[in-house]
């Protein structure tokens, strides 16, 4: 139970010219942990409310555990809701708000005991069931959003950016506490954020959106390593990918990454990703997480750097405890790179700048798609 079909859904609002929600095709697998992100204005959130039957399907086909559900009431889709705002009711205790979706539907007195009393001891508001939501913090009317949903015992939780009121701390203590009771309860959870880091810790597979449209699905670290497109690879991680435009030129048998300024040999394990059809140049793009990126200091006995590497300048340091992060000046591009937080760079000064070529990712300069994802040379 709680498997969920997206056929082809479209969401069209009157008087906007592009669909809110683009031919949405996805399969959630009974129990699965899915997590949809993206920008503001994205559409993960219309998403998830047309799955709660919050907002009418303009096209396509909707299925909860095989049933056709388009047409079919919030309350009988078997689905609990948690909201950005809590919605908690300010005129009921904490034990009344989560035992009140039980008591609409005419659950036996001791039975609704029970389940709130489970739930708050899981939650451990065992101790604030006879307080006010106004008496409370909020990170407890969070758990008192949670315990109200879990209470119900659906088959599919919908939560639509529930810890985006909360401090980073607290926002850190209840993510580990949600992906506790997904795997404790085991049921299909549908998670909307517009916080990467949220989505790649919490989700078994994430949904990354622009402008109504998927652009990827995939588990985290195949998100992380193969993005699809640039607007994935720029999306998630933090900081973000570093990119230079250049071209892809074939001599001798081998590749070559080239710009104004450098000219990197490209490892043999991209080639497969290359067609060989022609020797001609092809515009790309470069991507290269700051992990991947070496800076080291340039010996003033040589006249020319080493191969591989080439000029740059400090623009400055962030330290953020374990990491240091340099940004640098290459020619018009900043591009960051990621040190050991005991190295430290003065600004100005002259560094050298290199590259894991065997883990960069190239792109194709118009489309913005990864030759890795099947780029052809033209």
């Amino acid at each position: 139970m709680g498997s969920i079909t997206f056929s082809h859904v479209y969401k069209h609002y009157k008087g906007e010219s592009r669909p809110a929600v683009n031919d949405f095709h996805l399969s959630i697998e009974e129990g699965e942990f899915l997590v949809l992100v993206g920008p503001s204005g994205c559409g993960k959130s219309t998403t998830l409310r047309m799955l709660a039957g919050l907002e009418d399907i303009t096209e396509g086909d909707l299925y909860i555990d095989e049933k056709f559900v388009n047409y079919v009431s919030p309350k009988d889709r078997d689905i609990a809701m948690v909201f950005q705002n809590y919605a908690l009711y300010p005129n009921l205790t904490v034990f009344e708000n989560i035992a009140l979706g039980l008591k609409l539907r005419k659950t036996a007195k001791h039975d609704i005991e029970l389940r709130v009393n489970r739930v708050a001891k899981i939650l451990e508001i065992s101790h604030l069931l006879e307080r006010k939501p106004s008496q409370l913090s909020g990170g407890q009317k969070q758990r008192v959003a949670l315990g109200r949903a879990i209470a119900r015992e659906p088959q599919v939780f919908l939560m639509d950016e529930p810890l985006s009121n909360l401090d980073a701390k607290l926002r850190a203590q209840t993510r580990a506490e949600i992906i506790k009771l997904q795997s404790d309860l085991k049921r299909t959870m549908v998670y909307v954020t517009h916080d990467q880091v949220e989505a790649m810790t919490m989700g078994t597979r994430i949904v990354v959106m622009k402008d109504g449209v998927i652009q990827q699905v995939a588990p985290p670290r195949q998100l992380y390593d193969e993005p699809a497109n640039l607007f994935v690879a720029g999306f998630i991680g933090s900081p973000q990918m570093n990119f230079l435009e250049g071209s892809l030129v074939r001599e001798d048998g081998r590749y070559y990454f080239l710009n104004k300024r450098m000219k990197l040999l490209v490892p043999e394990r991209h080639y497969e990703h290359f067609a060989v059809k022609t020797a001609s140049l092809r515009n790309c793009v470069l991507g290269v997480r700051p992990e991947h990126v070496w800076l080291k200091r340039e010996n003033e006995e040589k006249d020319e750097p080493e191969d591989g590497f080439v000029r740059c300048v400090v623009e400055m340091t962030e330290v953020t405890g374990a990491d240091s992060y340099v940004y640098v000046k290459l020619g018009e591009k900043t591009v960051i790179g990621r040190t050991e937080p005991e190295t430290m760079y003065e600004k100005e000064e002259k560094l050298l700048i290199g590259f894991n070529m065997n883990k960069v990712h190239f792109f194709d300069e118009q489309s913005g798609v990864s030759l890795a994802a099947g780029g052809e040379e033209g």
